[in-house]
């Protein structure tokens, strides 16, 4: 019963501020219970954005794999179709003298995602093999709606009957 109350209350939370605090509280348990250390959480953006390429180029990968018909405009030199979008990333990476490698590790992990869950499903034969972990629906989806629940009450305040009149001139 309390159990049922909790997780009723847990579910109301606002997405964000329920991930947010299910983090928290995930964190300080591991951190005492000495599974990872502090250091293991410190922030470094250089390690971060350094190996982040890959995910920015792959999501650029996927959005311009579904908007297709997007027209793109880069620095007011090139106009194209947004499926070149990543392509074009990529060689003004390599202008700018950059590897390469990361991009294209992107561009390979958003096609194959785009191909896994855009394409693949909608072939004979095919469906979808990439699904949400229950974790992360539990934590993000909203509650679902009570079919019972009536905004409006069944009698009108004052007794008037609003909206039931007799039309004017008639």
């Amino acid at each position: 019963m309390a159990y049922q109350t909790f997780r009723q209350e847990y579910l109301q939370v606002p997405p964000v501020t329920r991930a947010y605090t299910t983090a928290c509280v995930l964190t300080t348990a591991a951190v005492q219970l000495e599974l990872i250390t502090p250091f293991q959480l410190y922030f470094n953006p250089e390690l971060i954005f350094k190996h982040f390429q890959a995910f920015t180029i792959m999501l650029v990968y996927v959005w311009s794999r579904r908007n297709p018909y997007v027209r793109m405009n880069f620095f007011g030199l090139l106009i194209f179709q947004a499926p070149f979008l990543p392509w074009v990333l990529m060689g003004f990476s390599l202008l700018l003298g950059n590897s390469i490698i990361v991009d294209l590790l992107g561009i390979a992990v958003g096609h194959i995602y785009f191909f896994l869950e855009d394409v693949f499903p909608n072939q004979p034969g095919g469906g979808r093999l990439l699904r949400t972990p229950s974790v992360l629906k539990a934590i993000f989806d909203t509650p679902e709606d009570d079919p019972n629940y009536n905004p409006l009450p069944e009698e009108r305040p004052g007794g008037f009957a609003w909206g039931e009149g007799q039309r004017l001139g008639g």
